[in-house]
């Protein structure tokens, strides 16, 4: 599987997870330019008063790390600051939440979602 299918298999399954969840998806692969692209947010979606920004990381195994690990400072940085922008662009008043996707699966099928909420804060 290349890796952008890969990818995009990863976010598939995060969506349906969420709305499982209760979540309503707002956006998916929400983009913020400036000139050039300055971020990326892979799911934008709201549950009850609360918004949240959320990355998926897609894996086939932890040998290098969980997929959370891979959801550095900088990119919490990148996140965060195009969450600011959708937030303006929107004028959304709610909570908000930075949360994490944590995708795996075996080169078939997903085998096994994981979703941590709040994952990292501004």
């Amino acid at each position: 599987m290349l890796s952008r299918s890969i990818g995009n298999a990863g976010e598939k399954a995060a969506c349906k997870y969420l709305k499982k969840q209760g979540y309503k998806i707002l956006e998916c692969n929400y983009k913020h330019f400036s000139g050039k692209m300055v971020g990326e947010i892979d799911i934008i979606a709201r549950r009850e008063d609360t918004v949240s920004f959320i990355e998926v990381k897609t894996r086939k195994n932890s040998d290098f790390g969980l997929p959370c690990e891979a959801v550095t400072k900088s990119k919490q940085q990148k996140i965060i600051h195009t969450a600011y922008t959708y937030i303006m662009e929107h004028n959304l008043s709610e909570n908000y939440s930075f949360d994490i996707i944590e995708v795996f699966h075996d080169e078939k099928k997903i085998v096994f979602v994981r979703h941590i909420p709040n994952a990292f804060a501004l």
